[in-house]
């Protein structure tokens, strides 16, 4: 069981802002409760049971909605960051938190990833990294991933240009890491997709990726955020 996980909440929001009045993306409201609560209770209800959270545009709101974790079933620690560090980045200066497997989630999308089934393949595969992977219509803003047969990533390229697409799956945001892969991340590395993932398929480390079949929204827009409040307030898709 992976019962620690990194949640990354320190991002600005900026094409958001609009929406976020000032709030850090990860606090925006979904279904009456911030964003990240249904991340960190979708941690929990996997068996997670300390996190980690990076913070730096309006921190103490975050620290005074979340404390110290207890209300979630977990414990909480923060990671500020007064220059922010990148995915990669912010995983790498957390690293004497993670002396075994863990997830790392991206805090500013919303998912019904079975955490526990893309352990378990994970677990199966074996590599250093498992991304969970979503089909997605417009590839171009997330990081595109091409597949062998057994799963394998082969492929990694973020944010293409339309010219450069060669595939609808991409990344959800949702990762299982080992602890092995920390000592990979350079110095001054900042992205996990622009740098940390292409350098390591450069070097044959195995990756793989886990198709979801659940859902995953993500909330890049004001439009996508009009939506995914009314998909939640119509259904209550975490609950």
């Amino acid at each position: 069981m992976a019962t620690r996980a990194m949640v990354l909440a320190a991002g600005l929001g900026t094409r958001l802002e609009t929406c976020t009045r000032g709030l850090p993306k990860a606090m925006m409201p979904i279904a009456g409760k911030p964003v990240l609560a249904h991340n960190l209770e979708l941690l929990a209800r996997h068996g997670v049971r300390e996190v980690v959270v990076n913070l730096h545009h309006r921190a103490g709101c975050i620290v005074e909605y979340c404390r110290d974790g207890s209300r979630f079933d977990l414990a909480i620690t923060y990671s500020l960051e007064p220059v922010l560090l990148g995915t990669a980045g912010a995983v790498k200066r957390a690293a004497a938190r993670f002396s075994s497997t863990f997830f790392v989630l991206y805090g500013d999308n919303l998912s019904t990833c079975d955490l526990s089934r893309l352990l378990a393949f994970h677990r199966r595969c074996g590599g250093v990294a498992t991304l969970a992977i979503f089909e997605r219509e417009d590839p171009t803003a997330g990081g595109i991933v091409a597949l062998d047969g057994d799963g394998r990533v082969r492929r990694f390229v973020e944010k293409p240009d339309p010219s450069e697409v060669f595939s609808h799956l991409v990344s959800a945001g949702i990762f299982v890491l080992e602890p092995a892969l920390i000592a990979e991340i350079g110095e001054g590395t900042r992205d996990f997709g622009r740098d940390v993932f292409p350098a390591l398929l450069a070097r044959g480390f195995p990756l793989f990726g886990y198709r979801m079949s659940e859902q995953l929204w993500w909330i890049d827009t004001p439009a996508d955020y009009a939506c995914v409040s009314r998909i939640f307030a119509a259904t209550g898709a975490s609950r």
